[in-house]
């Protein structure tokens, strides 16, 4: 047997992979478990990887599935979560403008719903279309553009709170 190429590059996509499982988790520790699960996962099914498949999708897949599984067997993860709001409120702000304001999108995200959070995230940061990141979600694309919808809508009605300066501009896809 030769050994002279790797059939895929796994490697290259390790950005894509940890930015979604922090989409997903919204904690650092739990996404890199999620990812270092998701490359196990994919080293043990490489054999039912196609090549010239579309590797990003394909790992994404594994990396959603596999959140959800554990989503499903685990009730530790809303004990996470509430842990992290206690933590969350004791800090003190930054002081420069634009820290602020970064915390104030990122907590707006992550206060979406996870569905809307991942759909969103899969569309607008990752940049995969409405049928790529349909397909990672394995849900119709109908369902995927209303959750994204729900989702920008939600993030649009927090920027016209009052005494906020809207300038929030969500990306990926249409924005209207």
């Amino acid at each position: 047997m030769e050994n002279s190429k790797p059939r895929f590059d796994v490697v290259g996509q390790l950005g894509s992979l940890r930015r979604y499982a922090r989409s997903l988790t919204g904690n650092e520790t739990d996404a890199e478990d999620l990812v270092q699960d998701t490359l196990v996962r994919a080293y043990e099914r490489r054999g039912h990887f196609r090549n010239g498949g579309n590797l990003k999708g394909w790992l994404l897949s594994i990396l959603h599935n596999g959140f959800i599984d554990s989503k499903r067997s685990s009730q530790s993860q809303a004990r996470r979560e509430n842990a992290l709001a206690v933590i969350t409120e004791t800090i003190l702000q930054p002081p420069q403008e634009h820290s602020m304001r970064l915390m104030e999108v990122r907590n707006a995200f992550f206060s979406l719903p996870e569905e809307q959070r991942a759909a969103l995230h899969l569309v607008a940061i990752e940049g995969l279309s409405y049928e790529e990141a349909a397909a990672t979600l394995a849900i119709p694309i109908g369902t995927l553009m209303s959750r994204i919808g729900r989702g920008r809508a939600t993030l649009r009605s927090l920027e016209a709170e009052p005494g906020k300066a809207a300038y929030l501009k969500i990306v990926g896809g249409r924005d209207e």
